[in-house]
Parts: C-alpha cells; sequence; structure tokens
C-alpha cells in the first residue's frame, strides 16, 4: 500500500513543491488549508484532483494550526504515515507586527500539532514519522556560519516562535520517543515564493518595469547577506529526513551568502538594467532588530542524507526573473 503524508503549509511554496515531489513516489497527500473567501490554492492547480474523481491522492482538508480540534479530525482522516508542519505566519517583517498571532500558529500551532500526533500514534499503535519546519531565522544573529551546534539567538518573533517550535519538537521526541525530526532551512526560492518576500518583490518588479507597468522599487536593508537555495531542492532533504533509520536534526543550506544589494545586480543584470536606476530605500521596511549575515554549514545534511543543492545562486535568479518576466507579459 502507499504511503500517506499530511502536510500543513500545503498552499504554500514548500507545500507545493513538496506535494509534487511525493505524489510522484506514489504517496496519497492530504494537505490543510484555512478557510478563505477567495481561491488561495493556485500553487497546487496543476496536481490539483476534483474532489468527485475516484483514486484522487491530493486530499485537502480545512484547518487550522491555532485549533487542536481541527487537527485532531484531520489527523483522524488522514491517517498520515508522515506528517509535515509547514504551516506558519512565515513573513519577519510582518511578526513585529502580529506577535501573538505569529506566536500562536508557530510556536503553540507545533504543540497542538504534536500533541494530536502523541495521541493519534498511541491510539493506533504504530509509528508516525512528523518533521518540523525550521528557520535560519533561529539563529539571529549568531556569528556564520551556522551548524546543528550553533546557539540560537533569534531577533524577531517569528525566530523566537521557531525555536519553540524546535524544543516542542525536541522534548516530544525525547518524552515519547517519536520520531520527529528538524530541520533549520536557510532561505529558498522559487518562482513560487510569496511577492511579499523581497526576493520575490525584486524578480516581480523586474518583470514590471520591462513592461512598463512600474518605475520604482522600494526596499529596506541592502546590506543583509543571507545563503540562498532553490526550495525545490530542499523538500528533497526534508523527505529524506523522515527516511533515516534515526531522527534527527538538519541544516540544509548551500554554504553561500550574497547580500540583497548582490541579489539587485544578478537580477537586474538579466534584464541588462541598472538596478540604481529604480531602488528607493524606504525606512518602513527595515526591522527594529535586523539579521546581518546568514550562512549555513549543511556538512551533517551531506554526509548523512546524501543531501547537496543543485541549483545555483545564479541560476535560481535567473529562473525567478524569466518567470516574472513572462508574469508581467
Amino acid at each position: 500500500m502507499s504511503k500517506s503524508a499530511l502536510i500543513t503549509g500545503i498552499t504554500g511554496q514548500d507545500g507545493s513543491y513538496l506535494s509534487e515531489l511525493l505524489l510522484s513516489k506514489g504517496y496519497t497527500v492530504h494537505g490543510l488549508v484555512r478557510r478563505s473567501s477567495s481561491f488561495n490554492t493556485s500553487r497546487l492547480d496543476h496536481i490539483y484532483a476534483d474532489p468527485h474523481e475516484a483514486g484522487r491522492r491530493l486530499v485537502l482538508h480545512y484547518g487550522d494550526l491555532t485549533d487542536s480540534t481541527g487537527l485532531r479530525r484531520v489527523i483522524e482522516k488522514a491517517r498520515p504515515d508522515e506528517i509535515y508542519n509547514l504551516g506558519a505566519q512565515s513573513h519577519v517583517k510582518v511578526s513585529f507586527e502580529n506577535p501573538e498571532y505569529t506566536a500562536d500558529a508557530d510556536a503553540t500551532g507545533t504543540l497542538r500539532l504534536l500533541d494530536c500526533m502523541r495521541d493519534h500514534v498511541e491510539h493506533i499503535g504504530r509509528e508516525v514519522r512528523f518533521y518540523q519546519a525550521g528557520s535560519s531565522e533561529m539563529f539571529g544573529a549568531a556569528p556564520p556560519p551556522q551548524n546543528e551546534k550553533t546557539a540560537f539567538y533569534p531577533r524577531s518573533p517569528y525566530a523566537v516562535s521557531k525555536v519553540a517550535g524546535y524544543w516542542y519538537a525536541v522534548n516530544y521526541r525525547e518524552a515519547y520517543n517519536l520520531f520527529i525530526a528538524n530541520g533549520i532551512l536557510f532561505n529558498h526560492e522559487s518562482p513560487r515564493r510569496g511577492e511579499t518576500f523581497v526576493t520575490r518583490k525584486i524578480t516581480r518588479a523586474i518583470g514590471r518595469i520591462k513592461s512598463g507597468l512600474q518605475d520604482k522599487l522600494f526596499l529596506g536593508n541592502l546590506e543583509a547577506k543571507r545563503d540562498w537555495g532553490f526550495a525545490g531542492d530542499y523538500v528533497e532533504g526534508m523527505w529524506r529526513m523522515l527516511q533515516q533509520n534515526e531522527p534527527g536534526d538538519f541544516v540544509m543550506a548551500t554554504g553561500e551568502a550574497y547580500s540583497i544589494r548582490e541579489f539587485l545586480a544578478e537580477a537586474f543584470g538579466c534584464v541588462d538594467l541598472d538596478w540604481r536606476k529604480y531602488v528607493v530605500i524606504d525606512p518602513r521596511y527595515f526591522r527594529p532588530t535586523e539579521v546581518d549575515f546568514l550562512l549555513g554549514d549543511a556538512t551533517k545534511a551531506r554526509k548523512t542524507l546524501g543531501w547537496t543543492p543543485t541549483v545555483s545562486f545564479r541560476r535560481l535568479v535567473r529562473m525567478m526573473v524569466d518567470h516574472d518576466l513572462q508574469l508581467a507579459e
């Protein structure tokens, strides 16, 4: 029989790529979707199956990480072999404006899901494997390079909430002997990245500028350096973490870091434009506490999981620019 997986955050960038990967491996994929008055499943349109079709392997359930009763019902329906907790309020700047909700969804939401899984495992008497999505933002002000042994120094409500989720996962693994893996993923981008995240904001603007739809791009701190990889590579690493004999915690990163200024130069260079003619610095986009330099050391993932990123920084930028040029046209 095929395996079953439950993905929270299935409508996001990572959720869509992970769904594709699991479906290609023969899984039945269940996804948690928040109710919205408008369609919020556009990233899944190409793999979506009508609920009336027999034999469909992608099943969506309404639910929310802030509702433990709903989570229990979904787990009982899905009966998953693997759970991937990708759901979160994931925007760092927004977490300063909505810190309480961020903590409820990202930190306590993880605890709710872990507790629901613990009860489900006790009830059905078989193992369920759990992936917890961490973030390089948990390292915050810790000096680079950062790996699994680096002490966390979070600098935003989002990062603090992710640190809490990480330690809830560790505690449930140790207290209840559950298979729980933490993935500490450095920045990973794609043409499916949300349009308010800086990389996609840049490439969207380039497409619109070339099409005459926009003439200025407003940004904040251009000196922040990040380790940027391709989201499609990173979901492969998530899956590999749950195929190991023993659960563990893994950093996933490219080992290369570039500033936002360098991203701008590379992206605008794809269309032979000088970014300095279009970018305006807006103080509103600066964070109250900045994270200056994130650079990951993924040695453990390479040795244990056999995982290495396949898409270079330059190829990633070109991929995103080309997509957003077509979108603007």
